[in-house]
């Protein structure tokens, strides 16, 4: 069985996903990123295989993504972000033009070509308010585990506004609803609606259409996802495995490097 891997290493998490030559998904994993880029992409190669009841070694091309892609000695591909999950959503949702990747440093919005090919894209500033690595650090200021933290936010009746691109403050704007007497609720979905906003100045930026597709770990969060749907009017495509979708590109582009090979190779 011919078998090819995506990784992505991630700030946060790495991710592997494993694509037969169908292109089904054999087997997906998250683990957490650590300094050590190639036994961290080793692990999540085989954590991947295990849970699709396959062996590592039979996994027979690799392309790696994410910030670690170059510190991983047993790739055969290495690929930018930006085109993995502009591939994966196109792979996903066919009419797609628009993604909007928020992760956990970063926030990028994408216009594609047909078939999955990136025609522009914006990304957030440096300071990570804008991306969900501050929802992380909200949630433990305001003792909510970060899996409650997106049905919180829909329990909210007064949404306070969070106006700070700056991280350290935009805590501080946390800080005084919380002194305020501000419910948890009113505060989180201020913050879902600031993070909202900032994506879709990003979206703004390269053009908005129909169909936008959302991915990234914040996407698994309802009240983001929420908010981001109210902001822009439209309705997104949310993946089953959005944390996932640039390792997916990346098995999926890896795919399509083989087939050529091997095609060049017959002829």
């Amino acid at each position: 069985m011919s078998l090819v891997a995506g990784i992505d290493i991630g700030s946060k998490s790495t991710k592997a996903v494993i694509l037969d030559a169908q292109r089904r998904v054999v087997g997906r994993a998250k683990v957490r990123t650590r300094p050590d880029f190639a036994g961290v992409a080793r692990e999540a190669l085989e954590t991947a295989a295990r849970e699709g009841g396959v062996a590592a070694q039979d996994v027979t091309y690799v392309a790696t993504t994410g910030f670690g892609r170059y510190n991983v000695p047993f790739r055969d591909l290495q690929i930018t972000e930006i085109t993995c999950v502009a591939r994966a959503a196109a792979f996903l949702f066919p009419e797609t033009r628009c993604v909007l990747d928020v992760g956990a440093q970063s926030t990028r919005a994408i216009k594609l070509r047909q078939a999955g090919k990136v025609k522009e894209f914006k990304t957030n500033d440096k300071c990570a308010a804008g991306a969900g690595g501050f929802l992380e650090r909200a949630a433990k200021y305001l003792e909510v585990s970060l899996e409650e933290l997106g049905t919180v936010s829909l329990r909210a009746d007064n949404p306070q506004a969070i106006s700070s691109v700056c991280a350290v403050l935009a805590e501080s704007e946390i800080i005084n609803h919380v002194s305020a007497g501000q419910s948890v609720e009113n505060i989180v979905r201020g913050i879902h609606d600031a993070l909202a906003s900032r994506a879709q100045s990003l979206l703004s930026r390269v053009g908005v259409e129909p169909e936008l597709t959302l991915v990234g770990g914040v996407a698994l969060q309802a009240g983001a996802v929420a908010a981001i749907e109210a902001v822009t009017g439209l309705k997104v495509n949310l993946p089953d495995s959005p944390e996932t979708v640039g390792a997916l590109g990346a098995a999926l582009l890896a795919l399509q490097r083989l087939e050529k090979r091997s095609g060049a190779a017959a002829a």
